[in-house]
């Protein structure tokens, strides 16, 4: 109120003149203000239940301790604000209420924060059907939806009561009652993006930040940098090999991480544990050489080998074809598994690119390397058929090395046309080593060689011209063939079977059964091609040559014995037969 001087004749009124001077020129003071108005009052007394104040009138305001909870009580000279209850009573008191005029100074407030979209504070008292019941102060509440309390979505609400901060009143309306709704994610989003925003103008790659772990993935960690979150993703955990995020952080863990990469665009925002520390392959070199041994734990297997770890983050891959000298490796986990800790030789390396190959059959000695001396050109052994095919048999002669047994050495006279007729995975199999070759890992085994080659021992007793006995073994369209010694098949050819011009070869082939004893002459033997040719039509003709003989030998002997009588005889001894 402002203050108001009176005037002074010269000569001084008297006492009770000048009383009543003041009141009227204070009355007049509080003509301009009506019940209900805010107006300032002065302490001029603090008791233990109540506060009076000067407002101007002739009588203090008289102010309920009570109705500063919450504030400090104010001392003597102080200031209060205070509303206007009633000008005068009938016992001429003044009231006034701090009470009121506090709550017609919120509720202006309230209702210029909705004008001018600030926030309120306010403190979340219940959970109420739909959402929450939020205190804003001097008794006012507000509704808080559920969708509008939290930007993650809410399950169970009881972790936000009790809760204090900042809301937006989206509603603000009075109809019977006052009604305000409010907004706390869309607080929260804003402060968010102006937190995240002020991260990505003071924050470089390279700077150290701390966090607090959020939650976990599958391929890292989510790190809270105050209200808006970062990625650890596990590659960047460790130079080494990370299988669980859970093993390097754990969920509400405060840590310091290093900023590696900012997309303000997407707003991402990589960090790292690993990048305090120097990357190991920088110092490989000092380390590692090639064809050096080294001892790796197993970290992971795929289907085309194992990965290795020989020191932490320095891991290299052993390809399948790597994992041993003779075995057929079809799957990694036959031979590995994670966690095993192995020898293995480097066999190569790119520090660019951060690989390194590693292989486990080279610290291994080469079985090929002593194929010859464990198992000799000559050597009789008896082994088990692991696998049959078209053409032949694979016999396993130790583990991982199979020696091979084709189908054209199962028998020197015998044509075997399928190998599985007569060879059985499983079965023991008596074969000799004829071939040995360790740079193609390639051994042969024969089962004919076991004994003489029938061809040579054949070759021996005759030659071409001779004369063999047999017996029909097969007719064929072509021809006839016949089993002689050795029991090796000849074949006489149809053209090769009568000497008779008369005679069809059809007709001569007709002839001929099977079991037939014949006789024959030798017209071609190969035994390195285990061919034999033969012929009757040669056998007759050379017949007939040492009958003409032996006539023109007679006749010399005795003139009166002509070719007419030869003929005469052989027509003679055809009938007879």
């Amino acid at each position: 109120m402002d203050n108001k001087e009176v005037e002074m004749d010269a000569a001084a009124p008297a006492r009770d003149e000048y009383q009543t001077q003041l009141e009227e020129q204070y009355l007049k003071s509080f003509e301009g203000l009506e019940e209900g108005d805010l107006i300032d009052g002065k302490v001029v007394q603090v008791t233990g239940d109540f506060i009076f104040v000067d407002v101007g009138y002739k009588s203090e305001g008289k102010i309920p301790v009570e109705e500063f909870e919450g504030a400090l009580v104010p001392q003597v000279g102080d200031v209060v604000r205070v509303i206007l209850i009633k000008k005068e009573t009938h016992s001429g008191e003044v009231i006034v209420s701090k009470k009121r005029a506090d709550e017609k100074a919120f509720w202006k407030s309230i209702a210029t924060a909705f004008k001018e979209h600030k926030p309120v504070d306010g403190t979340v008292e219940k959970e109420v059907k739909g959402g929450f019941e939020v205190d804003i102060g001097h008794g006012l509440k507000g509704f808080l939806p559920s969708s509008k309390a939290d930007i993650q979505r809410i399950e169970k609400g009881d972790y936000l009561v009790g809760f204090k901060g900042k809301f937006y009143l989206e509603r603000l309306y009075s109809e019977k009652k006052i009604n305000i709704i409010l907004n706390r994610r869309k607080w929260m989003e804003e402060d968010i993006d102006a937190r995240r925003s002020e991260f990505f103008e003071k924050v470089q790659i390279g700077d150290t930040v701390k966090g607090v772990v959020k939650s976990f993935t599958s391929f890292g960690a989510f790190i809270d940098l105050g209200g808006f979150d970062g990625l650890l993703h596990i590659n960047d955990m460790s130079w080494g090999h990370v299988t669980r995020p859970k093993d390097y952080v754990r969920k509400g863990q405060e840590i310091e991480l290093k900023v590696i990469r900012l997309d303000p665009e997407e707003k991402r925002i990589n960090l790292s544990l690993k990048h305090f520390t120097q990357d190991p392959w920088f110092t490989f070199e000092d380390k590692y050489h090639l064809n050096d041994i080294v001892k790796g734990k197993v970290t992971k297997l795929t289907d085309y080998g194992a990965f290795i770890e020989i020191e932490e983050g320095i891991e290299g891959l052993a390809h399948i074809s790597e994992f041993s000298w003779v075995r057929k490796v079809h799957k990694p986990e036959d031979m590995l598994k994670p966690g095993d800790v192995v020898d293995c030789m480097i066999l190569g390396y790119d520090l660019q690119a951060g690989k390194v190959s590693l292989g486990l059959k080279q610290v291994q000695q080469n079985p090929w390397d002593s194929i010859n001396e464990r198992f000799p050109v000559g050597m009789r052994l008896t082994r088990k058929i692991v696998k049959v095919t078209n053409a032949g048999a694979f016999i396993e002669l130790e583990e991982g090395i199979d020696g091979f047994l084709h189908v054209d050495d199962l028998s020197w006279t015998s044509r075997v046309k399928n190998p599985s007729s007569v060879l059985h995975e499983g079965d023991d199999i008596e074969v000799v080593v004829i071939e040995s070759d360790p740079e193609n890992r390639n051994v042969r085994l024969s089962v004919k060689q076991l004994s003489e080659d029938p061809w040579l021992s054949f070759a021996h007793a005759f030659r071409i011209g001779s004369m063999v006995e047999g017996t029909v073994s097969n007719v064929t369209d072509f021809g006839v063939f016949v089993k002689v010694q050795g029991d090796i098949d000849g074949l006489i050819k149809k053209q090769d079977l009568t000497s008779d011009r008369n005679e069809s070869y059809d007709d001569a082939l007709a002839k001929y059964k099977s079991g037939m004893a014949v006789k024959a002459v030798v017209i071609d033997l190969s035994p390195e091609r285990q061919k034999l040719g033969l012929s009757i039509r040669d056998l007759v003709q050379r017949q007939q040559r040492e009958e003409l003989s032996r006539f023109i030998q007679n006749e010399e002997s005795d003139a009166g014995y002509t070719l007419g009588d030869l003929l005469k005889e052989r027509d003679g001894s055809k009938k007879n037969s």
